[in-house]
C-alpha cells in the first residue's frame, strides 16, 4: 500500500532586532523535532496570500505585528517518517520588520516558546534546517 502524499505550503519570517534574531521552539504537539528551534511562521490557509500568511502566523505564534520587507527565498523539502504521509513542504521565507506588539508564546500550538538569540547563541541550539538557513541569511 502506498502512503498518502501531502504538499504543504508555508510562509516564514526573519526578524532581527539589536543583533538578535527571533526563533520559536517546536512544541510536543508536532510530530517531528519537538524541542528544536525554527523560524516563526506556518502553513497557508486555502487561498491565502503568502505575505498575509506570514503576518498572521507571526501574530499567532509571537504576538508581534510585522510587515513584509522582501522575499528571501523558497525552500523545498521532501520528508516522511514511518506511519506518516509522505510530505512535500514548500517554505517561502521573507524578511520582516517589527511594527508593534509584545512577545508572547502560543498556547497549545505548534510552538511553545519564542525568544531572541544572538548569532553565537544560535550555535548551541537544536535547530531544524529551516532555522539554519534563516540564521545563515540573517547573520551572514
Amino acid at each position: 500500500m502506498s502512503k498518502e502524499q501531502v504538499t504543504r505550503v508555508a510562509a516564514y519570517g526573519l526578524l532581527q532586532r539589536e543583533n538578535k534574531m527571533l526563533l520559536c521552539r517546536l512544541s510536543e504537539r508536532v510530530g517531528m523535532n519537538p524541542g528544536h528551534w525554527t523560524l516563526p511562521g506556518g502553513g497557508l490557509d486555502f487561498g491565502e496570500d503568502p505575505e498575509v500568511a506570514v503576518v498572521r502566523e507571526f501574530m499567532e505564534e509571537t504576538g508581534l505585528v510585522v510587515k513584509v520587507d522582501k522575499l528571501v527565498g523558497i525552500d523545498s523539502l521532501c520528508d516522511s517518517m514511518p506511519g506518516w504521509s509522505a510530505m512535500h513542504s514548500i517554505r517561502i521565507i521573507y524578511s520582516v520588520t517589527y511594527v508593534s506588539g509584545e512577545l508572547h508564546f502560543e498556547h497549545e500550538g505548534s510552538t511553545d516558546l519564542c525568544a531572541w538569540h544572538t548569532h553565537t547563541e544560535t550555535q548551541a541550539l537544536p535547530l531544524v534546517d529551516l532555522a539554519k538557513r534563516g540564521i545563515a541569511h540573517t547573520f551572514g
